[in-house]
This record gives structure tokens, C-alpha cells and sequence, in this order.
């Protein structure tokens, strides 16, 4: 049973694993989805993905933010210029980096949070005709 305190943590949780899987899905690159709660005090959960392109990464936070407003999670803010290396989509207790490459090495958020457990986000590897599940 859980608690009402509970209940949005995991709500939060399972969100912020739907968006990782949202990022694969649309061909982001090394995904990682965190539990920040106890190292964070702006959010519980942090989700870092590298875009491919300026287009990719613009496509990809305008699918997050209908996810968000699809499950319940409204948009808190965006950070998102024209031409950006680094996209912040803010849901609050969910917060999404979404990175150019050099960009995602330069801050090194990964490094940031090496301590916060990853969660769990990929989905059962099951045969489908044409590759790899994901």
C-alpha cells in the first residue's frame, strides 16, 4: 500500500522512466534516467539524453512536453533557443537535459549526479521482426 506522500514520487517516477523510454525510442543516444531525491533539492528525477541533431532535439522536447501533458505532468518551463546544444524541459519533480554531444561532455551532468541511482528504463527485450526491442 502506498502512502499519499508516496504516490507522487511515483508518479514522478514512473513519468521520468516513460520519458527515457520516449528518448530511445526517437533515436536519443546514452539515456539515463536518475533518482536525485537526497542530492537535489529542485527535483526528484533527472533524465539526460544526447540529441543527434538541432532538429532531433527540438522534435524530441515538443513529444516530452505532450507526454507530460498527456500523463499529468504539466510544464513548469522550457529552455530552448533556436540552434541549441542543450535543451531543459522542467516538469518540476521530472527535469529532462537533452544535449548536443560535445555540449554533453563539456557539462558532464552524468558526473554530477554519479552518486543518484539510475532507474530502471528499458523496456523487456522481446523478438520483433525487424531488430533490436530497444
Amino acid at each position: 500500500m502506498t502512502t499519499a506522500t508516496e504516490t507522487p514520487v511515483t508518479e514522478a517516477r514512473q513519468f521520468a522512466i516513460e520519458v527515457a523510454q520516449l528518448l530511445a525510442d526517437t533515436k536519443c543516444e546514452e539515456v539515463v534516467a536518475l533518482d536525485v531525491r537526497g542530492f537535489s533539492q529542485v527535483t526528484s528525477f533527472v533524465v539526460i539524453a544526447t540529441g543527434t541533431s538541432d532538429r532531433q532535439m527540438r522534435s524530441v522536447s515538443d513529444d516530452v512536453i505532450e507526454l507530460g501533458q498527456a500523463s499529468g505532468h504539466p510544464l513548469f518551463r522550457i529552455n530552448r533557443e533556436r540552434s541549441s546544444t542543450w535543451t531543459v524541459v522542467d516538469f518540476v519533480d521530472v527535469t529532462v537535459h537533452l544535449f548536443e554531444p560535445n555540449t554533453r561532455a563539456f557539462y558532464d551532468l552524468d558526473h554530477l549526479w554519479i552518486d543518484a541511482p539510475a532507474l530502471a528504463w528499458k523496456r523487456d527485450a522481446s523478438p520483433r521482426r525487424g531488430g533490436d526491442a530497444g
